[in-house]
């Protein structure tokens, strides 16, 4: 009976049991593992470059780090891979990895060939695959002359540019805003992040590193094994969907229903088209640049799962999702997702909820955490409560260097490509007035409300008690004509929505 039939055919009851017995590694198999990284890591770090010039220069290992599932505890046994991330002092910038990179995968490859015999393993290169000009890792194998067991290495040059950062804290934004700067491809960088990713995942407690296993178990077995050649995503991408199904669903418990964990993952996967997560544990808003980027990252096509620790990395992107959906529609109609324990599933949304700050005209700003899914009339009705409004509340929001934008009522945030932190304006207005918005020189716009019948000058004196300029230093432009005081907006065909430039004359 193969694997996946085990886990098919287990009742959801007894998952805890099969991660246990099938899943967890055995002692054998993690000395087999120990011993594996501990040769290859003494080679990269004291035999390779020792009295050799590489680049024109001496090459130092500022640190070797174990990255992979061996490096965040969640292992299968007999089934792993092994990264390794060496960090060389030849690489002063993440450019400086990218333009240098391929020579020294050539140079380690050719050292660890000439002295394969000193590691005690059978050593077999692999071809590197992908669309890459130079490959960003040496793949080889690795077999132990005491067992038939074949171990996947990875060794990963990068630039170390964490330093000595401890991972209890936030990098530098700095360096956040070097790496999007550099411009390198899709998570390009990523390796320079390793240690961020192994700790935001060995940190978790032992029961979500189980719901990890089982979870890369089932990718491995009836996902894999049936698209063997399919573009899937990674299985990092998995685990990180996996996490914030837990994060979402326990609010961050120790101890939880295994099978409820498992189907919501499973669920997630299913309905893979609204998926936008993203965290902020070590990267945020605060820098503009990394902000900027950010935004844009998160306005993309689902689903979005960011890197934790390097934003550039959309692992959601350009794979057969399609193909997981329907093997995890699959799988939520087998006996390992049925279960007798009473009680609801989790509830995970596909989207965190969004930290919106709304500001009625002439009233304090409160924070409001909405579902990006929600429909944003549910949104008017709780900002209706809060301020005790009567009129009809006309939304707006604007993205930086961007035109402000009016939320319809039927609509979602989604929709709006809005998954992050946002301020919204509210504009009461009565029904035979329209909205306008007033751009000033900083690229700025405010909303007013105003009879389509008054006057270019009624309008002006709205924004001086808005505390704008005074009525006479104002210069009001629409569609590169010059608006006279005396006309109205109807006159001038300005209409609901309609943006008017505001000039303060010198």
């Amino acid at each position: 009976m193969e694997p996946s039939q085990d886990l098919y055919e287990t009742s959801g009851d007894r998952l805890d049991a099969f991660v246990k017995h099938s899943l967890q590694p055995q002692a054998d198999w993690k000395e087999e593992l120990q011993d594996a990284w501990q040769r290859v890591e003494r080679f990269l770090r004291d035999g390779c470059f020792c009295g050799e010039l590489v680049l024109g220069q001496e090459v130092r290992v500022l640190k070797v780090v174990k990255g992979g599932s061996s490096g965040k505890g969640t292992t299968l046994n007999n089934s792993s891979d092994l990264d390794l991330v060496l960090f060389l002092s030849c690489f002063s910038s993440f450019r400086d990895q990218a333009w240098h990179r391929g020579s020294i995968i050539d140079f380690i490859k050719e050292k660890l060939v000439h002295c394969s015999r000193s590691l005690a393993y059978n050593i077999t290169m692999l071809e590197h695959k992908g669309k890459a000009r130079t490959p960003r890792s040496l793949s080889f194998q690795v077999q132990s002359r005491k067992s038939s067991d074949v171990i996947l290495v990875d060794v990963l040059p990068a630039f170390n540019a964490l330093g000595h950062f401890c991972t209890d804290s936030k990098p530098d934004p700095e360096i956040y805003e070097n790496l999007i700067i550099s411009r390198g491809g899709p998570g390009e960088f990523a390796p320079s992040f390793t240690e961020l990713q192994r700790h935001f995942v060995k940190s978790r407690p032992p029961k979500l590193k189980s719901l990890l296993q089982l979870v890369k178990h089932w990718y491995l077995q009836p996902l894999k094994r049936k698209y063997p050649r399919a573009s899937l995503p990674s299985k990092y991408a998995l685990e990180l969907l996996t996490i914030y199904a837990w994060e979402m669903g326990t609010d961050e418990s120790e101890n939880f229903n295994m099978n409820k964990g498992f189907v919501a993952v499973m669920e997630l996967l299913r309905d893979y088209e609204d998926i936008c997560i993203y965290w902020t544990k070590y990267y945020d808003f605060q820098s503009e640049i990394v902000r900027n980027f950010i935004k844009h990252q998160l306005k993309g096509c689902r689903p979005i799962i960011l890197d934790p620790a390097d934003p550039t990395n959309n692992l959601g992107s350009n794979k057969r999702w399609d193909l997981v959906a329907k093997e995890a529609a699959h799988c939520l109609r087998q006996a390992c997702c049925k279960t007798e324990e009473p009680g609801q599933g989790w509830h995970v949304q596909p989207a965190r909820n969004v930290q919106v700050t709304v500001k009625p005209t002439g009233q304090a700003p409160r924070i409001l955490s909405v579902n990006p899914y929600s429909p944003i009339w549910k949104m008017k009705m709780e900002i209706k409560r809060l301020y005790s409004l009567e009129k009809q509340q006309r939304l707006s929001f604007q993205e930086p260097g961007g035109e402000r934008q009016l939320l319809s009522s039927q609509r979602t945030l989604a929709d709006y490509g809005i998954f992050s932190r946002v301020s919204v304006r509210v504009l009461e207005t009565l029904p035979h007035e329209i909205q306008v918005f007033i751009k000033d020189y900083s690229g700025q716009s405010n909303p007013y409300a105003i009879d389509p019948d008054d006057s270019i000058r009624d309008l002006k004196e709205k924004i001086e008690e808005a505390a704008g300029p005074f009525v006479e230093d104002q210069l009001l432009t629409f569609q590169g004509r010059i608006l006279g005081n005396r006309r109205s907006l109807a006159d001038l065909q300005i209409k609901d929505c309609d943006t008017i430039l505001l000039i303060r004359k010198t």
